[in-house]
C-alpha cells in the first residue's frame, strides 16, 4: 500500500492484528479429524453390553485430495499430536475469511 491508500484506523489494526497472526501459524493440515466408536456385529461383545461398550475410540483424519474424499486412520498418540495443525488450519481459514472480509470493506471505503 502507498500513504495515500493506507485504511482508516480500525480497519488498519484490525489488519495489522490478522497479519501477525498469520505469521504466528506453523504447520496447518488440511481436512478434518475426527473421533469414533464402533459397534460390531458379533452377539454378546461388549459393544452390546448395558451400558454398551463400543470399540474404539478410532481418529480419523479426512481431507480431499484431487477431488476425492482420502480418509486416513491415526492413533490416540498421533491425534494428541497433531491436534494443533489441525487447530492451526481452522485458524488460517478463519483468518483469510475475515482479511477477504476486511479487504471488500477497505474497497468499498476507497471506492464510495
Amino acid at each position: 500500500m502507498t500513504d495515500g491508500d493506507q485504511p482508516a484506523g480500525d480497519d488498519e489494526q484490525q489488519r495489522r492484528r490478522l497479519v501477525e497472526r498469520l505469521a504466528e501459524i506453523d504447520c496447518a493440515l488440511p481436512g478434518s479429524l475426527g473421533r469414533r466408536e464402533n459397534v460390531c456385529g458379533k452377539p454378546g461383545c461388549r459393544c452390546k453390553a448395558d451400558p454398551p461398550q463400543p470399540h474404539g475410540p478410532y481418529y480419523l483424519w479426512t481431507r480431499k485430495v484431487d477431488g476425492k474424499t482420502v480418509t486416513r486412520m491415526l492413533t490416540d498418540e498421533q491425534a494428541r499430536r497433531y491436534q494443533p495443525w489441525f487447530d492451526n488450519a481452522a485458524d488460517l481459514r478463519w483468518i483469510v475469511r475475515e482479511l477477504q472480509s476486511l479487504s471488500v470493506s477497505l474497497f468499498d471505503q476507497r471506492e464510495q
